[in-house]
């Protein structure tokens, strides 16, 4: 029964965490808007880390493989830098909450990565699950209806934090690969996120940015981001380890639903019937994705797991 319970508990801490990373798009941009891009993501991923060092303790580094090391930590910290300056960057609100949509490309593009990168096995409908996510992608992006014309027009209007989150979904699935090959079962998230600190940090000393004063509101709204970033890796962690991994996993994939919801609700944006349906594309191709690689390895049960140890974001 001691059993029952404990795996319960800890379930419940997976799905708090799914709501907790759900925030920290809308978040991100918020605290952006004060303290500038750089500024605020450094903040962020500054706080988190210290609060993850209390959570989970220091990092093994010494039991880690050096090319892990090297490289899960140079995708790791490309995918937060990204994550953090697409939307930063974005030239609204609105056009913040497209990107996040963006960057969830990222299930698809692990499966269809998986194949070449770990020999997984999967079957003839991944080409449509593949399809039908960057089809809800193109399809947000356009803005209003599927035209060509339209996708150019919203790309060009700002292609760098376009291309950022696109960047973010290639790199963060690469990185599920790798961890999921290389990593040995190590938990380097602490190590992560100080090395994301520390690039934002030396972005921001060579930028132009300065920092405003700080208000409770937008202090409040700092320790909210870290506390979604931080609590979310930590109580996954509990949740992997000892809850059920196909409900936490296949609950994950409303993460695009989710965080369009919240940060909609929080930045007071008024977002299209078009873009609720592009999210819910993505979200069911990346399921299709799973499925087709999911009948033929029942102990994976979603792609969501390559990187569980780590960040299932």
């Amino acid at each position: 029964m001691m059993q029952i319970r404990g795996e319960r508990a800890a379930t419940a801490c997976g799905l708090v965490a799914i709501v907790l990373w759900s925030t920290a798009a809308g978040l991100i941009r918020g605290v952006s808007e004060h303290f500038g891009p750089l500024g605020g993501a450094a903040l962020i991923y500054s706080l988190g880390a210290l609060m993850l060092l209390v959570l989970l303790g220091r990092p093994r580094i010494r039991s880690t493989s050096t090319l892990y090391l090297l490289l899960g930590s140079a995708l790791f910290v490309a995918y937060e830098v990204c994550l953090s300056l697409a939307l930063g960057f974005a030239s609204d609100r609105q056009q913040a909450i497209e990107l996040g949509v963006v960057n969830y490309l990222w299930p698809c593009l692990t499966v269809v990565l998986a194949i070449f990168m770990n020999g997984q096995k999967t079957r003839w409908f991944i080409v449509p699950g593949s399809a039908l996510a960057l089809f809800g992608i193109l399809w947000v992006v356009s803005g209003d209806g599927l035209s060509l014309p339209g996708i150019v027009r919203n790309v060009q209007s700002n292609p760098l934090s376009y291309s950022l989150a696109l960047t973010c979904a290639i790199t963060f699935a690469l990185y599920c690969n790798v961890t999921r090959r290389y990593a040995g079962g190590q938990n380097l998230v602490v190590l992560f996120f100080v090395l994301a600190a520390a690039v934002l940090w030396l972005k921001w000393f060579v930028s132009d940015e300065q920092f405003p004063a700080f208000r409770w509101a937008n202090s409040l709204e700092l320790l909210a981001a870290g506390v979604a970033m931080a609590g979310g890796y930590a109580l996954w962690n509990i949740g992997i380890l000892r809850g059920n991994l196909t409900l936490l996993a296949t609950s994950s994939y409303s993460a695009p639903v989710l965080s369009s919801a919240f940060a909609a609700a929080w930045l007071g944006v008024s977002l299209q019937a078009q873009f609720w349906q592009g999210a819910v594309l993505v979200t069911a191709g990346s399921l299709l994705c799973w499925h087709a690689t999911r009948q033929r390895a029942a102990l994976e049960p979603l792609p969501i797991q390559v990187c569980a140890d780590e960040n299932p974001r």
